[in-house]
């Protein structure tokens, strides 16, 4: 049911609910005035005939009946003269106001007075006199009549000239849920004219601002999901990058190993045969072949220290505890007089997937770099232990520890700590502005599931631990 249609059916009820009191206030005015009039005209009719009756009834019966023949109608009474024998002589005649025409007996019966009847004895018979309502009931027939149909008239008027301006009214409304249904079939971008009404224009009025604030949502989502999809595409390019990356690593570490490092040894081992060959005959030659046997040497020194960085070939040998171990034996020889503890325990029952294992190696080798080039420290502590669904790996140094924040807390100052330090941010996960180490281990990790936090160390020096998700064994090694 439309609300034009339930207004109307409001007024229509109201309307005729006091269209009905009028009716039935004035059909009791009306049955009061009847009751009033046909019972005083009949008590002052048989006042008057009572009277007249005994000088006539002197005269005899006849006298009596020329009177009342003079007399004619009464109103509002019937009067009938009857003889000593009870037959009747005289009826008065019909009313000949509004005749052939009577009320309805039900109508009748509910406006008019109780029946009454008074009798006149005299010698020679009787006279009776009845009240008659039957003009009076219809005087109020028509006249109610005419109220019930003037009503009904002013009912319809009054619905049809509701229904009229009701639907004046509600006519923004339509203009209203066109609006919503368009936008339910995905035009964003309607809007709604100035509506008239007080009610109707800040419906229209916060429709439009709705609208309007939908659309820049909608704006601001997909640019937000165009830089989702991005930054999506961007990390899964830079993981394709750091992948190669990493192949290029280890096939330049294993040509430097297997080739130059070969071809180094051999001009070496010629070098010291020429030097053999030459001693004690040749000294310039001996002595330039001894040269080239030291430089032989130190390069190839410097080529096995450089292989490690470039990849850790033990790591794809030997494994991730071995590879450990060859990181903190390395470490030791390199900075004398420094001491670092290991404790590694990995899961025997799963093996780790190879880019889970290198950048637990990076991060080790990152941690140890940064401890000993910018902390200083003398003493480490290396620690990998798996822990439910995930590996643990936790480096603790004594060494300087972190920088203090500026100030200011500007990130331009924090950058430049970092940038100096090597370090993150000392309150939660590396920071983006902090080392490039550190910031690359902080999304390899986040690209594995895991995450890195640069810590304050207790009571001195720096933690760094990484966290990454251990993955599912597979059902050989379930077996």
């Amino acid at each position: 049911m439309s609300l034009r249609l339930k207004i109307n059916l409001i007024v229509g009820a109201l309307t005729l609910a006091f269209a009905a009191a009028v009716v039935t206030l004035q059909f009791r005015s009306l049955r009061a005035a009847v009751h009033e009039e046909v019972v005083a005209a009949n008590r002052v009719a048989a006042q008057l005939l009572n009277r007249t009756a005994w000088r006539y009834a002197a005269q005899g019966t006849p006298a009596m009946l020329a009177f009342l023949q003079d007399v004619g109608r009464i109103r509002a009474n019937d009067v009938t003269l009857l003889d000593a024998q009870g037959r009747q002589l005289y009826q008065s005649p019909p009313s000949p106001y509004k005749p052939g025409r009577d009320a309805p007996a039900w109508f009748e019966r509910l406006i008019s007075p109780p029946p009454s009847a008074q009798a006149i004895e005299f010698p020679d018979g009787r006279l009776v006199v009845r009240a008659n309502a039957s003009r009076a009931a219809l005087d109020a027939w028509d006249e109610l009549g005419t109220l019930v149909a003037s009503a009904l008239a002013l009912l319809l008027a009054a619905n049809l000239l509701v229904f009229w301006l009701v639907g004046r009214t509600v006519r923004p409304f339509g203009q209203i849920v066109a609006a919503l249904e368009a936008m339910q079939a995905g035009r964003l971008d309607v809007a709604l004219p100035a509506l008239p009404g007080q009610e109707a224009g800040a419906i229209g009025a916060a429709f439009n601002r709705m609208t309007h604030e939908l659309q820049h949502h909608l704006a601001t989502e997909k640019r937000a999901l165009r830089a989702e999809l991005q930054l999506s595409d961007s990390r899964e390019l830079r993981r394709g990058i750091e992948q190669h990356i990493e192949q290029e690593r280890r096939l330049i570490a294993r040509e430097l190993h297997d080739e130059l490092g070969q071809s180094v040894t051999a001009m070496r081992s010629m070098a010291l045969s020429v030097a053999q060959r030459t001693a004690g005959r040749d000294a310039p030659t001996e002595q330039a072949a001894r040269r080239i046997a030291d430089e032989c040497s130190r390069l190839y020194d410097a080529m096995h220290g450089i292989i490690p960085r470039l990849a850790p070939l033990v790591l794809d040998s030997l494994g991730l505890a071995e590879a450990l171990d060859d990181l903190v034996q390395r470490a030791e020889r390199s900075h004398p007089g420094i001491h670092i503890r290991r404790d590694v325990v990995l899961p025997a029952d799963r093996a780790l997937p190879p880019e889970v294992a290198l950048t637990l190696y990076r991060a080790a080798q990152e941690g140890m770099t940064n401890a000993l080039r910018h902390g200083h420290a003398q003493q480490l502590a290396l620690r990998l232990w798996a822990e439910a669904d995930h590996l643990q790996l936790c480096l603790d140094d004594d060494g300087l520890g972190l920088p203090e924040a500026p100030p200011s807390g500007t990130g331009a100052g924090r950058a430049g700590q970092l940038g100096q330090a090597g370090q993150a941010d000392p309150v939660g996960p590396v920071s983006q502005a902090g080392h490039y180490g550190l910031r690359w281990l902080t999304e390899r990790a986040e690209s594995l599931g895991g995450h890195l936090q640069l810590l304050p160390g207790q009571p001195r020096g720096t933690r760094l631990q990484l966290q990454i998700p251990l993955p599912a064994p597979t059902e050989p090694e379930r077996r």
